[in-house]
């Protein structure tokens, strides 16, 4: 089946055609339908809107937060699901911590309730009505024990109740809170007038771009010389996305997929240039990284094209930083496992090999403490969002 292709960006739009991608850097003075129109109006008239396939990360995903019972499994089953549903959580809450958790402020997209496995019922109680009444958010989704349904149906009265994430043997069921979350993800896409627009030319539905990049790395070994297990880091203008192979996590989920994603909204080069510095300036690291770079820390303050290439050489850092032994916050994976890793988005059209090498190299040797590292592929035309539209 003849297909065209678009990834829209928040920095580029790409388009794919006959196996051919293009990149082109976006008008901010239009919108995205008009810019888009303007670029490869020609294309998009040669198609069928059934044949147009677009997917989307430029706006900006939803904001989440997680309640649950316990970190071992109600939280780190429904952080699994929300991140796979292209969804940006902000921050989970231990349910015994609720009292001393500090609310967060601005409007929270959706908040999941999720806890125990059903026929353990009582687990919530007026902590959590307190607590949510002093916040806002747009949409609350139960996904746990059966038993404390009613009672908390009777007190939020626009909860939605999904089927329990945990299944009797404590084994995680996802299918119902993902569809959720991947329905209400199109449902603030088409919200977007920018993204909403598209629809004039496209007949399927639209899909983040980083759902669709997860789903498409089961095929990554037909197009690139990748060896399991393996990182792919996606670093752009708004975001650095890191997929992985759950053989590197050390709590092992049962799934439908073989892979994850973490989004790190902060560790952008362009957008989220200013919180990438900041997070760089705070970490015990970076100044002796420099040095290895050869750079000092005055490049944080300059603009250009020397400091975005050291801009997105610290954003490889931080990633991998934060998702190894020596950063509690997030999952930690068993890097020291890795036999590859695998490099795209905007990063590929600035960074060189050797540029790319020396920070992976740094980062084995000073924090894992490892001689040897993982071998770097690099997909220069940004191609692994098109994997999961041309099978």
């Amino acid at each position: 089946m003849s297909r065209l292709l678009f990834d829209i960006g928040s920095t580029y739009f790409k388009v794919c055609e006959d196996g051919v991608i293009g990149h082109h850097f976006r008008d901010f003075s239009r919108p995205i339908h008009e810019d888009l129109r303007a670029k490869c109006g020609v294309q998009i008239d040669r198609y069928a809107p059934e044949e147009i396939r677009i997917c989307s990360s430029a706006n900006g995903g939803l904001s989440t937060l997680i309640i649950g019972l316990s970190r071992s499994f109600s939280l780190a089953y429904a952080t699994n699901i929300a991140y796979n549903s292209g969804i940006n959580i902000i921050d989970t809450v231990l349910y015994r911590d609720i009292e001393r958790t500090p609310i967060p402020g601005g409007t929270i997209d959706v908040v999941i309730l999720v806890g125990a496995i059903d026929g353990a019922g009582g687990q919530f109680d007026g902590r959590l009505m307190a607590f949510l009444s002093a916040m806002h958010y747009q949409n609350i989704v139960y996904a746990g024990s059966a038993d404390d349904r009613r009672y908390l149906t009777e007190a939020i009265p626009d909860l939605v109740v999904l089927d329990n994430i945990l299944d009797g043997k404590l084994r995680m069921e996802e299918p119902e809170l993902k569809t959720y979350l991947t329905d209400l993800y199109q449902s603030d896409i088409m919200g977007k007038e920018d993204i909403k627009e598209l629809y004039a030319i496209t007949a399927n539905q639209i899909y983040s771009t980083p759902y669709i990049v997860n789903r498409s790395l089961a095929r990554i070994h037909t197009r690139l010389d990748v060896v399991d297990p393996f990182v792919l880091i996606d670093i752009g203008g708004a975001t650095t996305d890191i997929h992985y192979s759950r053989d590197l996590v050390r709590d092992r989920l049962v799934t439908e997929g073989g892979y994850d994603r973490l989004v790190f909204k902060k560790l952008g080069v362009y957008k989220s240039r200013e919180s990438l510095v900041y997070t760089a300036r705070h970490n015990e690291y970076v100044y002796e990284l420099l040095g290895h770079l050869g750079v000092t820390e005055s490049i944080l303050e300059e603009e250009g094209e020397a400091a975005t290439r050291v801009l997105m050489q610290l954003a490889i850092f931080l990633v991998l930083y934060k998702v190894s032994r020596h950063h509690a916050d997030y999952v930690e994976l068993h890097l020291e496992h890795l036999n590859s890793v695998v490099f795209t988005g905007g990063i590929t059209k600035v960074l060189g090999e050797e540029e790319i090498e020396k920070v992976v190299h740094f980062f084995y040797s000073k924090i894992l403490r490892f001689h040897a590292t993982p071998r770097i592929v690099i997909d220069r035309e940004y191609a692994v969002w098109t994997y999961e539209y041309s099978r």
